[in-house]
């Protein structure tokens, strides 16, 4: 019988980069067998960029340059053998090389208000779906940003950025071969802010004034240069400009004051964007002559038919000199004109004041003497009568509060016990919330009125208040109510108070506290509730609910705290409201577990691995494969956004020594990496080689300078950056310089200049009317010069 054929290697499926050469091979036990190629079931005689090829045991299918109507089944077969497998053409996301380079090496810069723009093309099987984000969340349409996409490119527009724009960005472009990922940097450059406040005031003279500030919290993206400072005099409308500082002094002194003049200041911080807005003083006052301030108004000690005892206490502010004395004067109640007491100033602080005329009303006034001459006068005691002593009333009787309602409390009382001599000749009527020790005057009522409404008072508010008798011989001793009386609450329907400060959706790295504040109104305060999933929080939650505002609080995130909070908001009648937000708990991912290596195809070794914990409650967690070959070598990376626990290494040399290694990745980091301790080996036989050396050609050492890639013209928007580049060949390498209508840029800070080993760009930020025109490039060496020109055309912003 003839001997039957066998397989000796089969075919293996293969993964390859639109664009990379795929060849699929397979061996036989016999030389004579003549094979047959089948791609999903059909024959293949003959397929553009497909070669057939036979080498003694050996039946290879080699496409050149995979497509996508290279992928497919495939079967061979021939004699008694049969065997198949597929090829895979992956397509993933691909950005120009130069444009990509262009954007990740120089930051986009553009001024507060103007519009930005930052287009990406991009090519890739589809569908390809495109994502902008800032600080790790995805940026959607609205009012001032838009984000476009095409079928071949991906758009982010702002209309009129601002400060709160600057950072890092990302564009995740993802199709079902794999990911890209594009990191961009937007600044935006505005006028500071103003200079934080207040204004201190340092010095405050008869002859200057010192103020202080400190510098702005945001500089608008560019240095302070200088502050300017104003004032401007109280009851006048014009500022006067006092000078200016420089950026590292935040302080000012103006020594062109008047005497008891009263101004206001304001300063502004200016960088190369312009003025910021003003922070302006209160009132400041400059200091007056150095005589003694003001006392306190005179107290009463006593009193009889014809003298008054008052006392006082020295002023506060002595002046520059001791005080010497004390002149007083007295004046009847109701009149303006003031009468010395005494001819010469009186010495002590207490003084009886004599001839008085029995019955009548007095105010008295004291004002301090020094070298420098009377100071201001103290503000009139108490008005005194000339009369011998008299007892005053006795408290009010049953003081209550009698009704109340949203706005106002309403008092009522008894006269006091009339004992001979005493007689009521009205009331007075204080309050102070319960939150202040200060009395105030509310009403002062006739003998006959025993009752009151206090009015004009807040929903809720409480308040005490008191009563007392008025006499000849002064105020009697104040009845006050004994707890505290509170105006009735208007009823108001529970209504939770969400803004923008109220996140919908919260990402947290594990170990970060948790702290939601959600406030609310309602009267009676409403019942608040917390859930997570609908049901009751974790015993680690702690919820704190005052003032109109409830807060949720979890001082170290756990991975099992992610999902849906609710906090609900009943009346006790059956009307609730609820809001609900999402909170995302992420963390720096697990490691992954063991690996292991298998020879499922010859020559090829296939690394799985156990798959990281993280997996359960990341969404975008995804694996890098790392390998070396040798025990101290450089790790280089075989494979990276792995999405499943599988990779196959087909370029294994036989004969060397592999170490693979596998790290989990998403958003906040990597994982530690898994490795493994033995290393990994194909055992090859050794054969004998022969090295045919190469003939060698010198290198031409003088070349003249050309434009392997020259430039092209370039129509832009205003306010957009533009990028204009070319390739140089040459050696020496040609020194580059460029130009715009025959002028130099290369000292010019408007224009960003890169030559990276002859790829040579000019980078316009925020192109204006300014830069129109035509550009050239010059390549020289000392061998000669080569020139390419191209122009540049500006279209308004639509």
């Amino acid at each position: 019988s003839v001997p039957r054929c066998y397989l000796n290697k089969q075919l293996a499926t293969v993964r390859v980069l639109k664009g990379d050469p795929a060849e699929l091979s397979c061996t036989v036990s016999k030389d004579n067998v003549t094979g047959t190629w089948f791609k999903d079931g059909l024959k293949l005689t003959s397929m553009d960029g497909v070669v057939f090829e036979k080498k003694g045991l050996v039946h290879k299918l080699i496409i050149n340059k995979a497509e996508d109507i290279h992928a497919g089944k495939y079967r061979f077969e021939g004699g008694d053998v049969k065997t198949e497998a597929s090829i895979f053409v992956e397509d993933p996301p691909q950005v120009d090389k130069v444009l990509l380079k262009n954007l990740t090496s120089v930051p986009t810069v553009a001024k507060a208000g103007e519009g930005v723009k930052l287009r990406i093309p991009f090519k890739g099987r589809g569908p390809i779906r495109a994502a902008w984000l800032k600080d790790r969340m995805e940026l959607g349409d609205d009012t001032r940003i838009r984000v476009d996409k095409t079928d071949t490119c991906t758009m982010l527009s702002i209309s009129s950025c601002d400060r709160r724009d600057c950072g890092d960005y990302k564009v995740r472009l993802k199709n079902d071969s794999g990911v890209l990922e594009i990191n961009l940097k937007l600044m935006v450059i505005d006028k500071p802010q103003p200079p934080a406040g207040p204004i201190k005031i340092v010095e405050s003279s008869a002859n200057n004034i010192t103020i202080q500030w400190k510098p702005p919290k945001d500089d608008g993206g560019k240095p302070i240069q200088r502050y300017l400072v104003e004032r401007q005099q109280v009851g006048r409308n014009d500022w006067e400009t006092l000078g200016e500082t420089p950026r590292s002094c935040t302080s000012f002194t103006m020594s062109k004051v008047e005497e008891e003049m009263s101004y206001y200041f304001r300063v502004r911080a200016m960088n190369a964007e312009g003025v910021s807005d003003a922070l302006e003083s209160g009132e400041v006052k400059a200091a007056g002559k150095a005589s003694p301030g003001a006392p306190d108004p005179p107290e009463i000690i006593s009193a009889s038919r014809d003298t008054i005892t008052i006392s006082w206490k020295a002023p506060c502010k002595t002046g520059t000199s001791q005080i010497m004395g004390y002149i007083v004067q007295k004046r009847k109640k109701g009149t303006v004109t003031w009468l010395p007491v005494t001819n010469v100033p009186v010495k002590d602080k207490k003084l009886k004041v004599t001839s008085l005329k029995k019955g009548v009303q007095y105010e008295f006034r004291v004002a301090a003497v020094n070298a420098a001459g009377t100071g201001q006068p103290s503000d009139p005691s108490e008005p005194a009568f000339a009369r011998d002593p008299t007892k005053s009333p006795g408290q009010v009787q049953d003081l209550k509060v009698s009704s109340s309602d949203s706005t106002s409390v309403t008092l009522t009382w008894n006269k006091p016990e009339v004992q001979d001599g005493n007689d009521v000749k009205g009331y007075e009527v204080e309050m102070r919330p319960c939150n202040s020790l200060s009395w105030t005057k509310c009403f002062t009522l006739p003998a006959e009125s025993t009752s009151c409404r206090v009015q004009g008072l807040q929903a809720r508010e409480k308040l005490f208040l008191r009563v007392r008798a008025l006499g000849d011989g002064g105020p009697g001793e104040a009845s006050e109510l004994e707890a505290c009386a509170g105006a009735a609450a208007a009823l108001v329907s529970p209504r939770l108070l969400i803004d923008d400060t109220v996140k919908s959706f919260l990402v947290i790295k594990a170990g970060n506290p948790i702290r939601v504040k959600i406030p609310f109104e309602g009267s009676p305060e409403p019942l608040v509730t917390w859930l997570k999933d609908g049901l009751p929080l974790p015993s680690r939650a702690a919820v704190s609910t005052e003032d109109g505002s409830s807060q949720l609080l979890l001082r170290a995130a756990e991975l099992s705290d992610s999902g849906t909070y609710t906090v609900e908001l009943g009346d006790g009648l059956g009307k609730r409201e609820t809001f609900s937000f999402q909170v995302q708990i992420t963390d720096i991912p697990q490691p992954p577990g063991a690996i292991q290596l298998e020879e499922n195809v010859p020559n090829t070794v296939t690394v799985t691995w156990v798959p990281s914990a993280s997996e359960q409650w990341e969404k975008n967690l995804y694996y890098t494969v790392l390998k070396r070959e040798s025990q101290k070598g450089l790790w280089h990376v075989l494979g990276d956004l792995i999405y499943n626990n599988k990779f196959t290494f087909t370029r294994v040399v036989p004969g060397r020594d592999y170490y693979f290694r596998v790290v989990a990745k998403n958003d906040l980091g990597a994982s530690d990496p898994s490795e493994t301790v033995q290393p990994w080996r194909i055992w090859k036989k050794k054969a004998e080689f022969r090295v045919k050396a190469q003939k060698y050609r010198a290198v031409n050492q003088n070349q003249h300078p050309r434009f392997l890639v020259p430039l092209k013209s370039h129509v832009v928007v205003t306010g957009s950056e533009c990028h204009m580049s070319c390739a140089v060949g040459g050696h020496p390498p040609p020194k580059i310089t460029w130009y715009k209508d025959s002028r130099d840029l290369s000292r010019d800070p408007n224009y960003f200049c890169t030559n990276d080993f002859g790829v040579c760009s000019l980078v316009v930020l925020g192109v204006t009317k300014h830069d129109e025109g035509e550009y050239m490039v010059e390549a020289s060496n000392e061998v000669g010069r080569a020139f390419s020109k191209a122009f540049l055309a500006i279209k308004g912003n639509c």
